[in-house]
């Protein structure tokens, strides 16, 4: 009980710790469209996207067995400190920097290495490159720190450890360069990271979870959540953190509030068509998966955010929510171990949602973008086809990095799992040395 009440003054003291970092930031009197005011958008964003990634954590460790949440909340936690040390190296300047003959595929690691050289206002905006450079770092800490889902209770936390600085530079900076930096997909539509964010970590997740293998009895073992009131925190978390996520990415002030709206209104059509399609099958909607949905339309959401109208969002938001739903069905009945239905949320929801965007995108709203040209010369159908092929290229670059990566450590002698022994006996002891419920007798021991 007082573990508890504990998650849930955590969870009540984040909203007026903001509310004050938004007061102290916000100048007296800033009109719209303001430098400063746009400046204060994105250094908030950027507090809520960070704070997406301990409720990830919270979300994630509330589905495992207690013996292995410390590892679970783990694998989140430390890409705070390892994707943040590589994006500041040269994986911004990879992401966004002039990459020359090669400027369709990748940016230059020099050009902005150190988060040196950045101009006073970023090109095209309002805002200090620092601001920019801060804010894109958030979501290359949270990108990796979801695909551990599909793997926790069996990886190695050496081999996580390697593999996802490698992964940052590899295969998510030349995807938010092609699509955020002046590449290849730049004429596609994707506001927030639907193809950059969701289908990268969720088609890696699927590959990972392939060669990995399944977990010790599963699905022999049936593993309920250890703690459904943690997941319940890591989903507001996420929630509200996404504001920052989706919001910021206006990356200004003015029109910041279509963004908002759309990806409330579709996580609010997520959670609530998911415990519909559960009431008609079950009976019963589920804590668990009114959860689960209201993460599935904010994954659906995030291309589309700012493209479509508040209407078109709740659409987009009970779409995904039905067919990932399906995806969770058909990964159970393959009896597939993507533990914590990463690519059944992420990858389909991120596709789901990159597809509809085209589908739903608003004229008016994508004027100055340059698909808004495509839309006008090649119709509905060109500007689907556009983003059916950026879908193509992030499953493609996230399925053949990941293979590379993962042969190669193995090449090298890191295991990808942890022992035998250690797995059934629990993850925590054997590669962190301490416990998360010391005063427990301890999680069920499956053989």
């Amino acid at each position: 009980m007082r573990s508890r009440l504990g998650r849930l003054g955590i969870a009540a003291l984040c909203v007026p710790a903001l509310q004050l970092l938004l007061g102290a930031l916000s100048p007296a009197h800033a009109a719209d469209g303001s430098a400063a005011a746009d400046n204060t958008l994105i250094l908030v964003s950027s507090a809520l996207v960070l704070l997406m990634t301990p409720g990830l954590a919270f979300f994630y460790g509330g589905f495992v067995q207690g013996r292995n949440v410390l590892n679970t909340m783990g694998m989140s936690l430390v890409m705070m400190g390892i994707a943040t040390l590589v994006w500041a190296t040269v994986g911004f300047s990879l992401a966004f920097g002039d990459g020359g003959s090669m400027n369709a595929v990748i940016g230059n690691p020099f050009s902005y290495a150190l988060l040196e050289n950045l101009s006073e206002t970023w090109e095209g905006l309002t805002i200090p490159g620092l601001s920019f450079a801060l804010f894109q770092g958030m979501f290359a800490i949270i990108t990796p720190a979801l695909i551990s889902g599909a793997l926790v209770e069996r990886l190695s936390f050496r081999f996580w450890c390697l593999f996802t600085p490698i992964w940052l530079l590899v295969v998510y900076a030349p995807l938010a360069h092609m699509v955020w930096g002046g590449g290849l997909l730049g004429k596609d539509l994707d506001f927030a990271g639907g193809t950059v964010v969701h289908i990268s970590s969720g088609v890696t997740a699927l590959i990972l979870a392939g060669l990995v293998g399944s977990r010790k009895g599963w699905p022999q073992s049936g593993r309920p959540p250890h703690d459904v009131t943690q997941i319940i925190l890591g989903t507001g978390l996420l929630w509200f953190g996404w504001f920052g996520f989706n919001g910021g990415s206006q990356l200004s002030i003015g029109g910041a509030e279509l963004p908002f709206t759309t990806t409330h209104v579709s996580a609010a059509a997520g959670l609530v068509t998911w415990a519909l399609v559960e009431t008609w099958r079950d009976s019963k909607p589920t804590a668990v998966g009114m959860a689960t949905g209201a993460v599935a339309g904010l994954v659906g959401v995030t291309p589309a955010a700012g493209f479509v109208t508040p209407g078109a969002g709740m659409a987009i938001g009970t779409i995904t929510a039905v067919l990932c739903y399906i995806s969770v069905q058909i990964k159970v009945h393959l009896r597939f171990d993507d533990s914590l239905d990463t690519f059944a949320v992420h990858g389909v929801g991120g596709t789901v949602g990159a597809l509809l965007t085209g589908v739903f995108a608003s004229a008016a709203l994508i004027e100055s973008h340059p698909a808004g040209a495509v839309l006008a010369e090649q119709g509905r159908l060109g500007l689907i086809l556009g983003q059916l092929q950026a879908v193509l290229v992030a499953y493609g670059l996230a399925a053949a990095g990941t293979v590379v990566i993962a042969l190669a450590l193995r090449q090298c002698g890191v295991p990808f799992r942890v022992e035998e022994d250690a797995e059934r006996l629990g993850v925590d002891i054997e590669e962190h040395g301490e416990e998360a419920y010391a005063e427990r007798a301890g999680s069920p021991v499956f053989d």
